[in-house]
Formats: C-alpha cells, structure tokens, sequence
C-alpha cells in the first residue's frame, strides 16, 4: 500500500490542526485521542499510540492509543533502548518492522493484537525525546518511505501540541500553587502591622521565593522569608514543602536556630541537591524585642523613628542543604515602638552589573518609618522603578506601634 506523500500530507495537515475550537478545549489524553484516531484514518492504519518518557526516569509509559487501549489501562512502561518503542527513543529516529514478535517488541500486546507492521518515530522537543508516537496495520502492507514522512509531519504536531499544553497546566497549576502557598492574610496581633509583596519574575509565573507571617499558640510572632534555588513550578513545589516543614518545627516552641536546624536536616535528607536561603525573626508579647536567625540570606533592614534605616548585622550560616551538622546562630535586637522591620528576597537587590553592597545601602536608606503599606509601596517603587524584574521578588513589612 503506497500513500500519495503530498495529498496524504495535506490531510494530515488539516486534521492535525489543534488550534480549532474542537480541539482547544479538551485536555491533554482526550485531546491525544483525537489526534491518533485523525493520524489513523490519514495512514489508513489499525492502530495508533503515544508513549510519554516518564519525568526523572528512563521508561516510556503509555498514555493513549486508538487501537492498542490495553497498553493505557495495563500501564505499560517500556525501558529506553528496549523493544520498539524503546529503539525508537534512544536512536530518535524512525523505525520501521515488517515482522512483530517476540524478538523485535518487548510489549506481548502488539504482537497479541494481530500487529504485522509497524512504524515509529520519536516526539522531540528540541534535542530531548518526549515521547514516541506508533502505528501499525493488521495486514502485512509495509510502511513506505512516504508513510515515515506522513508520521514525521504527525510527530512533530503531535509534539507540539504536547508541550504547549504542558505549559498550560504548568502555568495553571503554577498560579494556583502560588495563591495558596503565600499567606492569605497576616496575623491579626495587637500592636503590629504588616504588609508583603510578591511579584514572580518577568515572564514567570512563580518560583521558588516566599513570604511567611504567623503567630503560635504562645502568642510568638514568627517572620520569614526564603528562597529555593530555581525557578518554575519544581521551585515552588519544594518551597511550599519547605515552608511547611519550617511551621511545623516553628510549632514545636523551639528557638529559630533550632528550627533553622531541623529544617536543614529535613532538606538534606528528602530534598536532596536543593539549596535554600532563609531568614527568619521572632518576637513575645509584647513584642520589644526580636531574635534573628539566617541561612545564606541578605539581612533584614531595621528603621526606628528619628533614625536612618540600617542592615541588621546577623551571624549568616551556610545556606540550608549545603552542609550537614551545621549548628546556626541566633541574636537578639531591640524592636522601638514606632519601628520598621523589613525581610526581602535576593530579587529586590541583586542586579547585573550592579554592586550588591550599594544596592543593600540604597534599600536601607529608602525604607521608611511608616505603616507597612507605605514601606512596601516605597520599597518596590524606589528599588525597582521601571526595570525588568529577572528573578522573584518577596517582600514583607512589619511595625511595631507605639507601646
């Protein structure tokens, strides 16, 4: 059986096309399933499947087929560089077989169904192999060098539509994650005001920076701020298991360099090769006084009324996960009625070709001794103004009034 490459070609063009309404509303494994059953009835084949390579390991696994719906529901994973579809990813080329069986696939399935030729052709997104895309016929018709460039044109759509639809629940599920990791409102404690800011940076939806303002059963106030190496959604899944691990410990009514140091075990253990910095300030009731801890992280700035905004001088660790047995310190400062606390994350300072020390001058000059709001509104304003925010920005705000 001889397809007509450029008629076949046409047609294939025309129902592959995934921007119709038809197709954009459907998620990804229905939207898989029309795309298949369109490339079936394009090569006139019996069957047709979509093997996505599993994140963080070497296997295929089989996500929707037309013909072969077995391999979805039974789950089948095939190694890379194994059998036909595994061939097909290491060489990330096309593979054709005239004969099925047990000694060119390593899924019984398709020799099972009655398979006696197939065609393979790897899904690329970039150089990195996705996924592998396959049909196959009942009859013994072979697959001509037409058919391969029919199901290249049909790999690369299908590819396509594949990554763009990861980004969108990337990007959803990004936006969501960011909603419900960052506090929905500050601690309601008399004699305190607070305020915070977030802005991920250009172009992203979220990473790996947060904010974080609570009080315990004590009446303890607790500030953070930290920053996961990284950006995207991996960041901010590891930034949200952090940062409940740090209440968690918080809750155990230890000192912030003990919970520093319980929260760097747990990193090193579950979360390994994640670099994080953090700070963190806690204060009693009724609140004159706070004790800092800091992990790698830019110090907090500190402005009482009548006097200029100053970088509080802190005893910095390593950041958390660098190194294990890391015993961290702790100070204690005065917190003046009327006083201004400010935490940050490295994005609001850190610029290229820009001198961190005047950076981190200019920030404690600018922060004013004023209600949280005001701080935050000036802070963004005078340390960001009209430039390209290149990576995530934290910022949270605290006074203490008047006693």
């Amino acid at each position: 059986m001889t397809v007509d490459i450029p008629e076949a070609a046409d047609r294939l063009a025309n129902l592959l096309a995934v921007s119709d309404v038809e197709l954009a509303r459907l998620d990804l494994d229905d939207l898989l399933i029309k795309l298949l059953d369109r490339i079936r009835s394009a090569l006139i084949t019996d069957t047709a499947a979509v093997l996505l390579r599993d994140p963080g390991s070497d296997y295929l696994v089989a996500r929707a087929a037309c013909g072969l719906e077995e391999e979805v529901r039974q789950g089948v994973r095939i190694g890379l560089g194994h059998g036909f579809a595994g061939s097909i990813a290491a060489r990330k080329e096309p593979v054709r077989l005239t004969r099925v069986d047990g000694t060119t696939v390593a899924n019984p399935i398709l020799w099972e169904t009655g398979i006696q030729v197939m065609l393979g052709v790897p899904l690329l997104h970039g150089s990195d192999v996705i996924g592998v895309l396959h049909v196959g016929r009942l009859s013994a018709d072979p697959f001509t060098d037409d058919d391969v460039a029919v199901l290249q044109v049909a790999g690369e759509r299908v590819a396509a539509a594949i990554v763009a639809r990861r980004l969108a629940l990337s990007m959803a599920a990004a936006d969501l994650l960011e909603r419900s990791l960052q506090p929905t409102r500050l601690p309601p404690l008399a004699g305190l005001q607070f305020a915070a800011r977030y802005v991920p940076a250009e172009g992203r939806a979220i990473g790996g920076d947060w904010y974080d303002a609570f009080s315990l059963p004590s009446g303890e106030l607790w500030l953070v701020t930290g920053d996961v190496a990284g950006h995207g959604l991996d960041a901010a899944v590891v930034m949200g298991r952090v940062r409940s691990a740090f209440r968690a410990y918080a809750l155990l009514g230890e000192p912030p360099e003990r919970v520093m140091e319980l929260t760097d075990r747990k990193i090193q253990h579950f979360e390994m090769d994640t670099m994080v910095t953090l700070a963190c300030a806690t204060s009693q009731p009724p609140y004159d006084r706070l004790r800092f801890c800091s992990a790698g992280h830019a110090p907090p700035v500190l402005t009482a009324p009548g006097q200029p905004g100053h970088l509080v001088e802190l005893p910095v660790g390593p950041p958390l996960g660098m190194l294990s047995g890391i015993s961290r310190s702790a100070i204690d400062v005065s917190w003046p009625a009327g006083a201004v606390l400010l935490f940050y994350t490295d994005g609001l300072v850190e610029r290229r070709n820009a001198d961190l020390i005047a950076r981190l001058d200019q920030l404690a000059r600018v922060v004013p001794c004023a209600e949280p709001e005001i701080v935050c509104a000036t802070v963004m304003h005078e340390m960001i103004r009209k430039e390209i925010v290149q990576d995530d920005v934290a910022v949270l705000a605290a006074r203490r009034l008047a006693d």
